[in-house]
């Protein structure tokens, strides 16, 4: 079935969420979202989400590590972090990038802490 509306979200329009991340163009089946100069942090364990999530570096530097393997993400990189894993995200310094999650992450309260 094909979209019957062009939709654009304004940088002005998007919504913060919980864990600070900015909430981006979303459509049914993909959503995007952007974390924007992420502070330094030792990182917690994230639970396992009911979304896939794949990413892209703007700029700065974290490590991900999935079920026991690390690795460093610096500007350019992207990655995948698959559906039902639980992660961790250390920042180390200020962190800026774009995920796209699907389904959605925002919908059905998906990317709310515990859930």
């Amino acid at each position: 079935m094909k979209a019957s509306t062009l939709e654009k979200t304004p940088r002005t329009d998007a919504r913060t969420g919980e864990m600070g991340q900015l909430y981006l163009a979303a459509g049914s089946d993909v959503a995007l979202r952007m974390w924007e100069n992420a502070a330094a942090s030792e990182g917690c364990e994230s639970p396992a989400r009911d979304y896939e999530t794949v990413g892209y570096v703007i700029s700065g530097q974290a490590e991900l590590t999935v079920e026991g393997q690390a690795i460093q993400l610096l500007p350019g990189d992207s990655w995948v972090v698959p559906k039902g894993t639980a992660h961790t995200y250390k920042i180390i310094s200020a962190f800026t990038a774009v995920e796209a999650t699907s389904p959605p992450a925002r919908w059905q309260e998906r990317d709310e802490d515990g859930k």
